[in-house]
């Protein structure tokens, strides 16, 4: 069957799609030849950015575990992709069966494969929505997914804001989130930096231009930003290898990651 012909309806099989490619990366089956051609362009010029992929997994599943511990019961998960076992329902209801899970993106073949293969979970939403149309989302996380904003929520952004172009303004989405957080909600985040290497960018920005997975790479500064109004948690805006093992190899992709708790 030709991809045209089994893409859901209103997707187009012929542009990268950043959900996608990632997919790929990880292992997955949910993806096509134009995704697994920019990810094999990725690999030829940085063969550890399958590395890369899977640091930002171990990250997402730390954050998840530690705001569980700390009594966290309410996640929601922007740009969710694809599903991968484990995923963030699996890692949050391992500590307390009770968690509520709300998988949000944009992409309508992403949706529906969370809801075709998270349907029956308990207590797991699946929601159609887009982080630049910021109040949406907010709504159909109160509306769809029963989060209480008065209680503490963990929001998650694992590989996302980088594929917010400046003119979309992501630290004032980040900030709206903050300002519907309830204190003691946690803030975790991913962000492709500008010290990555520099024929990495170039090959990235090229091959994604005016798509999905269009990448906008920032200095450590400007990602800073997105935690203004938190209590940074140590160790800090760092590569996200630097939160999970010591011994961990550097990529050539340099992917930040911060966590933040609203006080």
């Amino acid at each position: 069957m030709a991809e045209a012909d089994r893409a859901p309806a209103g997707v187009d099989p012929s542009k990268p799609n950043a959900a996608r490619v990632y997919n790929y990366l990880l292992g997955g089956k949910d993806n096509y030849t134009v995704d697994q051609r920019v990810a094999e362009r990725m690999l030829a010029v940085a063969p550890d950015t399958k590395s890369t992929a899977w640091f930002s997994r171990k990250f997402l599943h730390r954050a998840v575990a530690e705001a569980a511990e700390a009594g966290i019961r309410q996640f929601i998960d922007i740009g969710a992709g694809i599903p991968i076992s484990p995923n963030v329902h699996e890692v949050a209801q391992k500590i307390d069966s009770s968690a509520r899970v709300v998988m949000i993106d944009y992409d309508p073949v992403v949706y529906v494969h969370t809801h075709a293969l998270l349907s029956g979970a308990s207590g797991v939403t699946s929601i159609l929505g887009d982080i630049r149309r910021t109040d949406e989302i907010i709504e159909k996380t109160k509306t769809e997914g029963h989060i209480d904003f008065d209680q503490p929520v963990a929001i998650l952004i694992v590989g996302v804001l980088h594929f917010v172009m400046d003119d979309e303004y992501p630290a004032d989405i980040v900030a709206r989130l903050r300002d519907e957080m309830a204190p003691g909600s946690i803030l975790a985040f991913t962000h492709g930096s500008v010290d990555t290497q520099p024929e990495f960018v170039e090959r990235s920005t090229g091959d994604t231009d005016g798509s999905s997975a269009q990448v906008r790479f920032r200095t450590p500064e400007m990602v800073a930003a997105y935690l203004d109004g938190f209590e940074v948690v140590e160790p800090g805006l760092v590569p996200i290898q630097e939160w999970l093992d010591d011994d961990l190899p550097r990529t050539k992709l340099v992917m930040l990651g911060g966590v933040g708790r609203k006080p």
